[in-house]
């Protein structure tokens, strides 16, 4: 299968799930504009996922990628206790082991790079606006329970890994989290050491397309 034959069905259902919302019309905007304020305001919440995914399947495309989602990444006690005392450059440095749990984490895309060895779990964000303070917080504590425990992980999985990352990518721009822990789009393509953006850009047009066209079926 295509690239676009493995993201279109997503990017379908998507925009099914977006023709049933129910709305409730304004009493200024009227039907029609409530019912596309709804809408699109759903679609930026889903965006996200159709970025997980056509990352994840444009690396399925390249011949040095391992590539996969994780949705039980198991956080143990003493990873959450040592990502409330390090800092993340600190926890770069640290490896726990993985296998207990007290909670667990949804790791959007998780590569493994048969080039360097490394394996590199990403969050995939948006990045079209700047989080508050509380959202910074909460999202640092997970990179870091996840960077910690990334290299064991790894080995669980069956690879053997010369090192981990865990990182944030924020496509459209905007950074809640600085470098080198964040990646926006401008960087993806000589981050993977694959052109991964020209096929996200491709999703990201046939998403645009079909939800023009459920607008404009008003």
């Amino acid at each position: 299968m295509t690239f676009m034959e493995r993201v279109a069905p997503v990017v379908d259902e998507t925009i099914r799930a977006l023709g049933k919302k129910i709305f409730v019309a304004g009493p200024i905007a009227g039907v029609r504009y409530s019912r596309a304020t709804s809408i699109v305001s759903s679609a930026y919440k889903r965006h996200g996922r159709i970025l997980e995914v056509a990352l994840r399947e444009s690396l399925r495309d390249s011949n040095r990628h391992s590539v996969w989602s994780e949705s039980l990444f198991r956080v143990s006690r003493e990873a959450d206790a040592l990502a409330s005392t390090q800092d993340l450059d600190a926890c770069r440095q640290s490896t726990l082991p993985y296998g207990d749990k007290i909670r667990t984490l949804q790791v959007d895309v998780v590569a493994f790079d048969n080039a360097d060895k490394f394996i590199r779990a990403y969050e995939v964000k948006r990045g079209n606006g700047q989080f508050d303070a509380g959202k910074i917080r909460s999202v640092i504590r997970d990179l870091k329970c996840i960077q910690v425990l990334l290299k064991s992980y790894g080995e669980f999985c069956k690879y053997e890994p010369l090192g981990a990352e865990s990182k944030i990518i924020f496509y459209c721009g905007i950074r809640s989290i600085p470098r080198p822990w964040s990646l926006v789009k401008d960087e993806l393509d000589e981050h993977f050491g694959y052109p991964v953006v020209e096929k996200i850009e491709q999703a990201n047009d046939y998403f645009r397309e079909k939800l023009h066209a459920l607008l404009d079926a008003a």
